[in-house]
């Protein structure tokens, strides 16, 4: 019994729909091929087994004659036959005739022996069918997938919420919870509700928020700002305006922080934190390693504007629901005046795309990227302006890539296959497609969502899982894509992310709502 030689990997990790989870300690797996591989509490070993695992649920499993179980956060149960490869002391595992019961060492409990298989079986599945009842493959993976993303309370986040992969990210990130809460609010409305919560709990009293949270700690930067968007997305499956109320305030107070504290030269547009680290050099951007960066400490940020402008007209909308008139014309004037200014500052009419400013050397950067489009979202272009941008999206040697939109422009000096330096991105994709439909540009912005999910279920078909990332020229499969410098399949930093969140929560989301 060999292991077979795949690149792919699907998380596999006990959910909080279905109890409480660990976020230190608890057993996280990928099942890859024949193997089911060991990652956490501690990365290190694999069982082998005769045939593929089926993995279609995150918590359970069959291969052959042999199925596996997650019975809680630490217990894995197999009844059958397999090959240990090697599985680390940190694991303690135990056969008694078909049985065999593994967890970590200082979890492990032997009155699993005696638990009813089939019941724990059906009780891993559960969800997933209760939730979604067809069969088209890639939707259930991608929902299987989100419900392996559900955490319970733990220590400072003390309501439920999501991570974007279990692992190697297993914390909490601001905008990837608004985007795993678009998925979860055709399934769960009420966990939706709490993952949007759940990233206020970081907020400090100025109104920072962090760009990730841990059980006990946070980051020191912030993410984009679209937790509103998120809001208002909840809010489409029907007015909660007690939840509505709850969180507008904090919304509001996050959104002054970002205008006192990232707008360095008080020109009005905002500008990211950029530390300088040669392979992420604007973490808070949620851009990591973006050739936008890669000149210069102080924008003015397409992007970051963008968002905040897209926040500000969501929540004059949110303000009208809770007849807060007065914010309503706030909001609105808040709004405008940033698309005004990114009209007359970072809109380049020759180039025909918005692009970032350095307001150190008093002139725009010249890199055309995926970013540029983002005003779309706030509906700061004019037609005219529009006509230039779609021109771009349609020139093959621009944005117009076999799978559009690429990060970086295709005839880019800087253009590589580097994470945010060329491949494409879920997110952006389906933002700016949808921006584009609002414009009346409908075929364009089909052609862009169709496209995009053409190429996850291709991938998925090839690999079974959903990456972080794709290749523009689609020539490349995701495995082969480089990540902040190099790629490598030994090291998880410098590949894309297997059963990356926002690809298939995003995807979910666009299936569900079609």
């Amino acid at each position: 019994m060999k292991a077979e030689n795949l690149q792919g990997g699907q998380l596999f990790a006990f959910s909080a729909a279905d109890g409480e989870t660990d976020w230190l300690d608890g057993f996280v797996g990928r099942v890859n091929g024949n193997m089911l591989e060991f990652k956490l509490p501690v990365d290190g070993g694999a069982l082998l087994f005769d045939e593929k695992l089926d993995g279609v649920y995150g918590d359970c499993f069959t291969a052959g004659k042999t199925r596996g179980a997650l019975a809680d956060a630490h217990h894995l149960l197999i009844e059958g036959d397999f090959i240990n490869a090697g599985i680390s002391s940190a694991y303690k595992m135990e056969t008694r005739g078909t049985r065999t019961v593994i967890a970590p060492a200082k979890y492990f409990d032997a009155a699993w022996f005696d638990a009813d298989f089939e019941t724990v079986f059906a009780a891993r599945k559960k969800w997933l069918d209760a939730h979604y009842t067809g069969q088209d493959p890639v939707l259930r993976r991608a929902i299987s997938q989100l419900k392996t993303q559900l955490c319970s309370p733990r220590g400072k986040i003390s309501i439920r919420w999501t991570t974007p992969d279990r692992w190697p990210h297993r914390n909490m990130w601001l905008w990837d919870s608004v985007f795993h809460a678009m998925a979860l609010r055709h399934l769960d409305l009420d966990f939706a509700k709490d993952a949007i919560r759940a990233v206020f709990l970081g907020q400090e009293e100025n109104g920072f928020i962090p760009h990730f949270a841990t059980p006990d700690g946070k980051s020191s930067v912030t993410q984009p700002p679209v937790l509103g968007y998120g809001i208002a997305k909840l809010l489409e499956k029907g007015d909660d305006i007690a939840f509505l109320a709850e969180v507008y305030p904090k919304n509001k107070k996050f959104l002054d922080w970002c205008a006192a504290n990232r707008d360095q030269d008080g020109a009005g547009l905002l500008e990211w934190f950029i530390d300088g680290r040669p392979f992420c050099r604007c973490g808070e951007s949620g851009m990591d390693n973006s050739s936008r960066f890669d000149a210069s400490a102080r924008l003015d940020a397409v992007d970051f504007n963008a968002f905040y402008a897209r926040e500000c007209k969501i929540m004059a909308q949110l303000a009208e629901k809770l007849h807060l008139s007065g914010d309503v014309h706030d909001w609105q004037q808040r709004a405008d005046k940033v698309n005004q200014l990114m009209n007359e500052r970072l809109w380049d009419d020759e180039a025909g795309l918005y692009v970032d400013y350095d307001i150190e050397k008093n002139c725009r950067t010249g890199i055309l990227s995926s970013a540029g489009f983002l005003p779309l979202i706030s509906g700061a272009p004019t037609a005219e302006m529009v006509e230039k941008m779609v021109k771009l999206l349609r020139d093959p040697e621009k944005f117009g890539t076999a799978l559009p939109i690429p990060s970086i422009a295709r005839d880019s000096a800087c253009y590589s296959t580097d994470m945010w330096r060329g491949p494409v991105w879920i997110n952006i994709n389906l933002m700016v497609a949808d921006a584009l439909k609002s414009y009346g540009q409908l075929e364009l912005g089909n052609e862009i969502e169709k496209k995009t999910c053409a190429a996850i279920e291709k991938y998925f078909a090839q690999y079974a899982t959903f990456f972080e990332y794709y290749d523009a020229d689609d020539v490349l499969p995701p495995v082969k894509l480089a990540r902040k410098g190099y790629n490598s399949p030994y090291e998880v930093y410098h590949q894309p992310l297997r059963d990356y969140g926002w690809t298939a929560t995003l995807y979910a989301d666009h299936r569900l709502s079609e």
